[in-house]
């Protein structure tokens, strides 16, 4: 049986809970005070706070017998153990059979009990140095005694009954919080862990329960060793810290604890191949790794993300049912959350998703850029432009960007004071470097990351500009413009998506994941940031092929329908003066995806002319090749 140790500063009701919670669990009680020595005692009495070596006896006499209790079956001790060093000596029996419950108050309550006080040798001016003294614990029940004896005993009980955490959570940032709330509110049971650091970091766990208390019971710590120890078998921890070097970190100080069977899951923007790495070097040891992409901001994580878990069947099959839970519901009910392959493929989708989003937000974008500055359209005309357009795009990154333009400070529109000078971190260049390894071109997204890029050389534009004086000096009539404008942009989104899920297709037969590209749009159709009408139909067409986007018949019907405006967008915008990447990159893509003849075989012979590369023939087979000696005209 278990030795419950009641704790807390003099006043918070350690003697009267003790013994209620003595009685209901029909075990004996005991008051630590009645352990003192004669000298501890008059010292109290005479308003004196003990010091460490005065309690050095006391506490060893405690320990001998929380041994001898627990041999015995059980009992409730009611003692401060302010100091952690004093809770360590206190341990002397197997830490699962050691119950600590802390009372928690604040000073005017414990002081206002203490006022009124009879015949106690604890003097009101004492609990200064109590409070000074305390170290609050940052594992076993913590319960706040601003309430009645009988809440209080109902509340320990609950939490003594409850079973320890199905899932714990690293990392309370805004991602990381959100989606504790998430899972706590699907009725998982969550033990949460933030590090300690003074100055910086401080309490952040703590603080964390004690401001959801009222409506969620959990847990929360700052030592690793005590939040795995909370968790149930196989542990299962999710990491919601910054990419990198952290993550290696955090499983590094883990594995000390970790057991065969326990579950990692990765739930930051790591980069794949780190992934990759990390789940090679778990499995070895044979702890599970998994790579989980998580798309929806803090608002998603809240109410509900696309979630994207990458790692072997056997991890999922462990850990799917609890990201399942948590994870936004497509149309039909069921989750945004699939199992997406093996190692890295996780983070590789969550990657081009991000590629996806950079190209679809450099889109709205310049869009709203040549409306707003080459039509002289005001941002609520541009608003309600979108607003109209976004009936049949259904997407979420429009339907943000309405509640952008009409926001208003001031009398004046937020968006004309907000500095042109984005910035990217790291997962809309990475999908470049990704594509560049595997042969893929990704005109759109490329363009929409060195968009950003050249953002933010912000005092070099200016002062460019003041040099070439490249001033507008033609503008365009917005009726005249609008529906083709509409045209292009939805014939860009199309191609945006058909690069980005290219890359998909490729990597996927690379690195032999086998990736389910209806499943994953299907993953994308509500919680995460590229939600839209397209990704909806594009559920339906991956099912029939996993082939190029841009050779589904129905899309080739959208964009023959189209590519016209979108060419003469492209014209329009650039005769103006305004620079529109992504329409452009998705025009020349486009132009070049569907040339049966390309510049490419001058590029060939001038490879074979300095490095004699050699080239392929129209007249032979392919996969012949012939090298040239080019300055003989013979």
């Amino acid at each position: 049986m278990a030795v419950y140790i009641v704790m807390g500063v003099s006043g918070s009701g350690k003697t009267t809970i003790g013994k209620l919670l003595a009685k209901e669990l029909n075990l004996p009680f005991y008051d630590a005070d009645d352990f003192h020595p004669s000298e501890n005692v008059e010292k109290m009495k005479n308003g004196i706070p003990l010091q460490d070596e005065d309690r050095k006896g006391w506490l060893a006499i405690l320990a001998e017998n929380i041994q001898k209790w627990e041999r015995g079956g059980g009992a409730v001790l009611a003692c401060s153990a302010l100091k952690e060093k004093y809770r360590q000596q206190l341990t002397s029996i197997p830490e699962e059979y050691l119950k600590w419950i802390f009372l928690s108050a604040d000073f005017e309550l414990i002081l206002e009990r203490l006022k009124t006080r009879k015949d106690h040798y604890f003097k009101p001016k004492m609990l200064t140095s109590q409070f000074e003294t305390l170290e609050e614990p940052q594992y076993g029940l913590r319960v706040n005694v601003n309430t009645s004896e009988e809440n209080i005993l109902k509340e320990i009980m609950t939490k003594l009954k409850a079973p320890k955490a199905e899932i714990g959570l690293i990392g309370l940032g805004v991602m990381g919080k959100s989606l504790a709330l998430n899972l706590l509110s699907k009725n998982i049971n969550v033990s949460v862990f933030n590090r300690q650091v003074p100055g910086i970091e401080e309490d952040i766990a703590k603080n964390f329960v004690q401001k959801n208390a009222e409506k969620y019971t959990f847990q929360g710590f700052d030592d690793l060793e005590q939040f795995i120890s909370s968790l149930a078998r196989p542990r299962k921890i999710l990491l919601m810290v910054n990419a990198g070097a952290a993550v290696d970190a955090v499983i590094e100080s883990l594995l000390p604890f970790m057991e065969k069977g326990d579950i990692i899951t990765d739930g930051g923007n790591s980069h794949y191949k780190d992934t990759w790495r990390r789940e090679k070097a778990l499995r070895e040891q044979g702890i599970h790794f998994i790579g989980c992409g998580i798309s929806g901001g803090e608002e998603g994580a809240l109410k509900g993300p696309s979630i994207m878990p990458g790692g072997s069947a056997e991890a999922y099959k462990q850990m799917g049912p609890l990201l399942e839970k948590i994870a936004a519901k497509d149309k039909t009910g069921n989750p945004c959350c699939t199992h997406i392959g093996p190692d890295g493929s996780g983070h590789f989708v969550k990657m081009v998703h991000n590629g996806i989003e950079y190209g679809e937000m450099q889109l709205i974008a310049e869009t709203y850029h040549f409306l707003r500055f080459y039509t002289n359209s005001t941002p609520e005309t541009i608003a309600d432009l979108f607003e109209t357009w976004n009936k049949e795009m259904k997407s979420y990154l429009l339907e943000i960007s309405v509640d952008i333009l009409r926001k208003k400070e001031n009398e004046g529109f937020l968006i004309d004071k907000i500095l042109d000078a984005a910035k990217q971190k790291g997962t809309g260049g990475w999908s470049t470097n990704a594509a560049l390894e595997l042969g893929v071109p990704l005109d759109t997204i490329t363009a929409a990351v060195l968009a950003r890029n050249i953002s933010g050389m912000k005092e070099i534009r200016v002062n460019a500009s003041n040099l070439y004086r490249n001033e507008n000096n033609q503008s365009v009539n917005l009726e005249e413009i609008k529906d083709e404008l509409f045209q292009a942009y939805k014939t860009a989104s199309i191609i945006n998506h058909a690069v980005g899920y290219d890359l998909l297709r490729v990597a996927s037969s690379e690195y032999s994941w086998n990736l389910n590209l209806s499943e994953i749009s299907r993953v994308w159709t509500n919680g995460c940031i590229i939600r839209s009408g397209l990704m909806e139909d594009l559920v339906d067409i991956f099912k029939d092929s996993n082939n190029h986007l841009l050779l589904n018949k129905n899309i080739i019907s959208e964009i023959e329908k189209n590519q016209a405006s979108l060419t003469k967008t492209v014209s329009i915008a650039l005769q103006s003066g305004v620079a529109v990447p992504v329409l452009s990159a998705a025009t020349n893509y486009l132009l070049n995806f569907t040339s049966a003849q390309n510049s490419a075989n001058m590029i060939q012979a001038q490879r074979d002319y300095f490095g004699a590369h050699t080239y392929e023939r129209t007249d032979k087979p392919r996969g012949e090749f012939f090298h040239t000696q080019w300055k003989n005209n013979n």
